[in-house]
């Protein structure tokens, strides 16, 4: 089947956005680099697990899932194709982190105080 007609199919004529339906941060390190390891849901139907958030020198950012090739290099396994979608990804997933982060250190209150 042509590629370009089952996009359209699938899209629709208008070609409706594809949607964050879901964000789990399921690990919080508070030590080193990585800080979480996020899941992502579009649509209620395509998950992309395994996206890392890393403390860089100018702040957080997020690493798609990737997969060490033989020369030594890393590719992406799964990424957005252009900023606007990275930039969409990105603040659903530092939200989402930043909620786990506060639920946690209020358990962890709750938890002194018992």
């Amino acid at each position: 089947m042509n590629m370009k007609l089952y996009r359209h199919k699938l899209l629709g004529e208008g070609g409706d956005d594809m949607k964050i339906s879901d964000v789990r941060v399921r690990k919080i390190n508070s030590e080193g680099k990585m800080k979480a390891i996020v899941s992502v849901t579009f649509d209620d139907c395509f998950v992309v697990h395994d996206i890392k958030i890393i403390e860089g020198q100018e702040g957080l950012f997020i690493a798609m899932p990737s997969r060490k090739m033989p020369d030594g290099e890393f590719k992406d396994i799964a990424h957005p194709i252009n900023s606007e979608t990275r930039n969409l990804v990105a603040e659903a997933v530092f939200k989402a982190y930043e909620e786990k982060r506060l639920e946690e250190g209020d358990n962890a209150e709750e938890a002194a105080l018992l």
